[in-house]
């Protein structure tokens, strides 16, 4: 069964509603029942479904083939499609010529403001030659997210501004503005597990994307059993190399967080230093032409002294000056002082910033030679999965000729059997009745 999911300009895209006839009185039942349900919720209801199916579909597929997907990956190219339904759902229309702009890349414009890590996405998107249109660049920005990991962290910057930005977006009722938005924010964090290689100047983004095969998701349990054969204790195993692979590129991603700020404190200390040092110069060369005043001033005082003139107007002026003199040399005393307590303090407090960073920097070596084994141990649970698999398959084989074997031994049998009977019904002859005869 597929549905097609089209564009079409200047207007909304199709509604993902169940439809169902009046054939029996269960299906009467359940319109009854759904009759009074907000269609808006039912649509909401729908696209986070569709999104859980191939979110997991793209999840497995990665783990059990190991393998990174490209854009001919046909769930990955539902998971585009529904995605960019949900991110239009409720989405405004444009009013009038001279209205404001209310398209999706409008909307994700804004996130460059919020993220700086976006702005080069963003900027690369846009020197894109082969794509054209708005929804084009919205297309090729979600993909370029996708590669990048950080589709989550993106969409998270969308819903902080919901009482900000996105009411002027979306309409009440709307995806993004509802519950549902923390759940498709969650599905798209499980995606940093996949990792993507997508070509984006050989698709064509401007048009529309095509249909979703949903049969593809709405398999039989014996069909699903037959295509994953996959263990308990080798899924118990897959998943905490998964859990432990999530926790190192979140502590990572954390450390680097970490670095970056430290880094950003240690050019503002050493900013600071470069400050603390000129201030400090151009207070010793004030001190020192300060002393040298006071020298001169008390060999004044001195000559003044030994041969003093009835001038006391004078000789208590040049007392005031000195005394003012030792007042500004005791205030600089202890400026200086002041000076080289902060300047010693920014030295440890710089030391210490070095010597973190070299321990994080030893940490994130070490976190990422964990990466490395797992990786490897991940790439060995699948070899030993295909490997049980084909073994499985060889069992299988064996259990069918031993059966078919079974089934001629006993058509055997059975024909032994009637013979056996057949004779049985025959009487034996017996040798003295006969000679009796012949006398």
């Amino acid at each position: 069964m597929a549905i097609p999911i089209e564009e079409l300009r200047g207007e909304r895209w199709p509604i993902f509603l169940v439809v169902s006839s009046n054939k029996n009185s269960l299906t009467n039942m359940f319109n009854r029942n759904h009759s009074k349900c907000d269609p808006a919720q039912v649509e909401r209801t729908n696209l986070v479904n569709l999104c859980k199916l191939i979110v997991k579909e793209l999840i497995e597929s990665s783990v059990q083939y190991g393998r990174m997907l490209d854009s001919d990956f046909v769930p990955l190219q539902h998971f585009f499609i529904v995605l960019e339904h949900a991110l239009r759902h409720g989405l405004r229309p444009k009013k009038g010529l001279l209205g404001p702009k209310k398209e999706l890349w409008d909307l994700l414009q804004i996130i460059e403001k919020s993220n700086n890590e976006a702005c080069d996405m963003t900027t690369s998107v846009r020197d894109l030659p082969t794509v054209k249109t708005n929804l084009g660049r919205a297309r090729a920005w979600i993909r370029l997210a996708l590669m990048q990991k950080k589709l989550a962290d993106y969409l998270k910057v969308l819903i902080d501004l919901r009482d900000t930005v996105l009411h002027q977006f979306y309409e009440p009722g709307s995806l993004l503005l509802s519950d549902d938005a923390v759940v498709l924010l969650g599905l798209l964090l499980g995606l940093n597990v996949v990792d993507c290689n997508l070509c984006l100047k050989e698709e064509d983004l401007d048009t529309q994307q095509g249909v979703i095969d949903f049969s593809l998701y709405l398999r039989s349990g014996s069909n699903n059993i037959g295509q994953n054969i996959v263990t308990e204790t080798d899924s118990a195993n897959i998943t905490t190399v998964l859990d432990q692979k999530n926790y190192v590129e979140e502590l990572n991603r954390h450390l680097s967080a970490t670095i970056t700020n430290l880094q950003s404190r240690l050019d503002a200390t050493t900013t600071s230093n470069t400050l603390m040092k000129e201030e400090l110069a151009l207070t010793k060369t004030a001190l020192e032409k300060a002393e040298e005043e006071l020298t001169a001033i008390q060999l004044d005082s001195k000559k003044d002294g030994l041969d003093r003139s009835p001038k006391s107007d004078t000789h208590t002026a040049s007392e005031d000056a000195i005394a003012e003199i030792k007042i500004q040399l005791a205030e600089e005393k202890n400026h200086r002082l002041d000076l080289d307590k902060e300047l010693e303090l920014q030295t440890s407090m710089r030391a210490e910033t070095e010597v973190a960073l070299k321990l994080l920097e030893k940490d994130v070596h070490e976190k990422q030679d964990t990466i490395v084994s797992l990786r490897k141990q991940v790439e060995d649970i699948k070899m030993i999965n295909l490997e049980m698999y084909r073994k499985l398959q060889e069992c299988d084989q064996e259990l069918r000729d031993k059966g078919e074997m079974v089934s001629r031994l006993q058509a055997k049998t059975t024909h032994i059997s009637n013979i056996l009977a057949n004779l049985e019904q025959y009487p034996i002859a017996n040798p003295t009745s006969s000679k009796t005869a012949d006398q």
